[in-house]
């Protein structure tokens, strides 16, 4: 049996692809940290989300463009990363999903409806702070400009269906 503890990170540092070591505080463990949080949180939205079919088959092509986007901000300058991004295709069914479900304007005080709607603007402010973190990142290793836009539209995404589901 495998272990799943390697000791490597013990001492304060952690891999990118390819094995370059990096202090866990740097910004691109960071980003992929709260993505992975965003994941998580997503992944719980999707459990909870049982009676909507397309809501959740459209979260979980986020969460797996999701992965595919950690993997890219883990990829040292100068190497080439496999794995294709998606996030303009994503982004506009996410453009469209917004705009098939009625939009309630304003600002609203999450758990006042149902706790699946609770648990969506969970997801949304996550997204948030990872859209927050992504820009920062940005500042000091260029991302790709789709992937910031996605998770921008994923935020109006989850806010809108968190409205829906009140």
């Amino acid at each position: 049996m495998n272990q799943i503890y390697t000791k490597t990170g013990d001492h304060g540092q952690t891999s990118l692809r390819g094995g370059v070591r990096v202090p866990k505080t740097d910004p691109r463990i960071e980003a992929n940290g709260q993505i992975d949080h965003l994941n998580a949180c997503l992944g719980i939205v999707r459990a909870m989300l049982t009676a909507h079919e397309a809501a959740c088959s459209l979260i979980l092509q986020v969460q797996e463009q999701l992965m595919v986007v950690m993997s890219h901000i883990a990829t040292p300058a100068g190497q080439t990363n496999p794995r294709p991004l998606q996030c303009a295709a994503l982004t506009a069914q996410l453009e469209q999903a917004i705009d098939a479900m009625p939009h309630k304007g304003g600002f609203v005080v999450p758990g006042g409806g149902s706790a699946l709607a609770a648990f969506i603007h969970l997801a949304r402010t996550q997204a948030r702070t990872v859209e927050r973190r992504l820009w920062a990142l940005d500042a000091t290793h260029r991302l790709p400009g789709d992937i910031l836009v996605m998770v921008n539209r994923l935020s109006d995404y989850l806010f809108t269906l968190a409205n829906h589901n009140e």
